[in-house]
């Protein structure tokens, strides 16, 4: 290569190299100034806003891609972070945000229990043997049967009745018109207190044999049968038990916690597994006022109309004894001020709601009172008409931790 050659192959290359020069002098002071107007100040998750990185990555819980967060977006209100916190439009789209309104309203609630049907202990009669003797006959010898009042169950040989009777007899005949009546009101408080009814005492002049009946004292169900034909008894064995049907207990725990709810008066609704299909729908009659210290629980009875069902000959209660029952109670307060359940977080251990602002969402401590099916009681910290995060609300906590 000649000399001449050589610079011009000089000159060419210092041309083109003062046109870069110019070209790239040209465009660097508007990048410049564009980062510096808007200055990345870390790359955040849209789906998990608690994922940062100084750097541009993926979130590394859903592997989407991270966004910037420039300076100016984070924080725009005097308050701090943790008191506000705010999402970049895009954040809200994925977190998917949803509010509700503080209302007045009544707080409804709906407790389910469980339990037994059992009998009226008002109508169960034990029947015990008021004489020594032997039980000659039994008239009514299966537990189920159904008896009413007077109805005979069983027939005793007793000496005491005997003699009594017999006492009663001469008392009849007496001449003297004043000791004969006082006679026969002490021999017929002798036969009530062995075990006669006033009316067997009546028909003691007509009556015949040897033995006397024993009657049932109350029209029900024979539920124990403690004696057998033959059998000897002393004064106070029980023989029969009885129990009245027509009427039934239903018998549940109540806990601790339920009794603001439930009050007597108040209609339940119950369903048994014996009786599918059907309803039954009755008020409370009495709650205990003793609570088992074991399960912090009170009793409380519902009184059930048991009548007789079933074809002619083959009739039985609708309602059987010791049978598993289930119950519904709906409770209605006066109109309160209330917040949805799914807003109220307890972070701590105190409860919070995040709260809608015109510049983020702010976390704010709120005291509660009773909880409903669907809403709570606010007592203090918010006020009617203020908007609540129902849904995302989980996710601003993560943030603002």
């Amino acid at each position: 290569m000649n000399r001449t050659t050589h610079f011009l192959t000089l000159l060419a290359a210092a041309a083109l190299a003062g046109g870069l020069g110019w070209h790239f002098g040209r465009q660097r002071p508007s990048e410049a100034t564009a980062s510096t107007a808007r200055k990345v100040l870390f790359y955040q998750s849209p789906m998990h806003p608690w994922i940062k990185s100084d750097e541009p990555g993926n979130c590394t819980i859903c592997g989407m891609k991270l966004v910037p967060v420039y300076e100016g977006e984070a924080t725009r209100s005097g308050q701090s972070d943790a008191d506000v916190i705010e999402l970049r439009p895009q954040s809200l789209n994925v977190v998917q945000i949803a509010t509700s309104p503080v209302v007045r309203q009544p707080l409804r609630r709906t407790i389910r229990v469980a339990g037994m049907i059992d009998d009226d202990a008002s109508k169960y009669r034990r029947l015990s043997a008021y004489v020594e003797g032997r039980i000659d006959q039994l008239f009514v010898n299966f537990v189920g049967a159904e008896v009413t009042a007077g109805q005979p169950l069983a027939a005793i040989y007793s000496r005491d009745l005997l003699v009594a009777k017999a006492e009663y007899t001469v008392a009849l005949k007496g001449v003297d018109s004043r000791d004969r009546d006082i006679a026969l009101a002490a021999t017929r408080q002798k036969l009530r207190r062995l075990g006669l009814t006033l009316e067997q005492i009546d028909k003691l002049p007509t009556h015949t044999g040897d033995t006397f009946d024993i009657v049932a004292p109350i029209s029900g169900t024979v539920v124990e049968r403690k004696v057998y034909a033959g059998q000897y008894v002393k004064e106070g064995d029980v023989l029969f038990e009885i129990a009245d049907f027509d009427r039934m207990w239903f018998v549940f725990d109540a806990y601790e916690r339920d009794l603001a709810w439930i009050r007597p008066g108040q209609s339940v609704e119950i369903v048994l597994p014996s009786v599918p299909g059907k309803i039954f729908t009755a008020p409370i009659d009495f709650i205990d006022p003793n609570l088992a210290m074991a399960s912090r629980s009170a009793k409380v009875r519902v009184v059930l109309e048991n009548p007789f069902i079933g074809e002619p000959g083959m009739k039985r209660r609708e309602l059987l004894h010791q049978t598993y029952a289930e119950a519904r109670i709906k409770s209605e307060t006066e109109p309160v001020l209330t917040v949805a359940r799914s807003a109220v977080l307890w972070p701590g251990g105190l409860p919070a709601v995040f709260v809608e602002k015109q510049e983020g969402y702010e976390r704010r401590t709120v005291t509660l009172g009773r909880v409903g099916d669907e809403v709570w009681e606010v007592v203090a910290g918010l006020s009617q008409g203020e908007r609540v995060v129902t849904t995302g609300n989980l996710l601003l906590d993560a943030q603002a931790q």
